[in-house]
């Protein structure tokens, strides 16, 4: 299973999603099995660290995300990932838009398919750090469900 976690810039929400759910992966046992990557719609980032303030919030709870580089998608991901899961709407709509015709990859918004009480992640980046803890919340939840649902297909 390859799983590619996509928001605007890849450096608050999705490398917080990677992060997390590389260490639900890890915890499970399941390394070999599962393929984990994040990405950007935008390229203002690409070579860089996440945020500092998502970096911190995240290693509070336990996660590094250090060695993490922001990147933007390519068409080439559409072949590389059997699923693509969009921080928002804006950008999984720019997912759909770059989707090559022949992709296999399965596109959907992260909250949404687990019916979580928000459809979106909300992006942090303007906000104080209660939007990073609100994102970790968020994105710990979701990365449960989503461990779960690849259980049920294993």
């Amino acid at each position: 299973m390859r799983i590619l976690f996509v928001c605007l810039g890849n450096i608050c929400r999705s490398p917080t999603a990677e992060g997390v759910f590389r260490q639900r992966v890890r915890a499970a046992g399941l390394e070999e099995r599962i393929r984990i990557d994040s990405a950007g719609t935008g390229d203002w980032h690409v070579g860089k660290a996440p945020d500092v303030r998502t970096r911190q919030a995240a290693r509070l709870r336990g996660y590094d995300l250090d060695a993490l580089r922001a990147r933007q998608v390519c068409r080439e991901d559409f072949s590389r990932f059997d699923l693509i899961l969009a921080m928002d709407c804006a950008n999984l709509q720019d997912l759909q838009a770059m989707r090559p015709g022949n992709s296999q990859a399965e596109l959907d918004l992260y909250l949404r398919r687990y019916a979580l009480e928000e459809d979106e992640v909300p992006d942090p980046y303007y906000g104080g750090e209660e939007g990073f803890e609100r994102v970790l919340d968020l994105l710990e939840r979701a990365s449960d469900e989503l461990l779960a649902e690849i259980r049920r297909r294993l």
